[in-house]
């Protein structure tokens, strides 16, 4: 039986797609065998009246060698 674990993270980017990405890619620095990216909650940056950055909470899940 596998064992999965899950953090939570922050992450900036241009786009949602952005986002996501960077989170994997810096989750991935630090964490192996990781299974799948969720974004909990979006949020979008604004500055001169436009959204110049998207700001997600994202699980990362991944599985725990045992």
């Amino acid at each position: 039986m596998a064992i999965v674990k899950v953090i939570e993270l922050l992450a900036e980017g241009d786009s949602i797609e952005g986002a996501m990405k960077s989170a994997l890619q810096e989750a991935s620095k630090t964490v192996k065998n990781i299974k799948t990216v969720y974004a909990q909650d979006i949020q979008g940056i604004v500055e001169n009246n436009a959204i110049s950055k998207y700001r997600l909470n994202v699980k990362v899940s991944f599985v725990v060698n045992t």
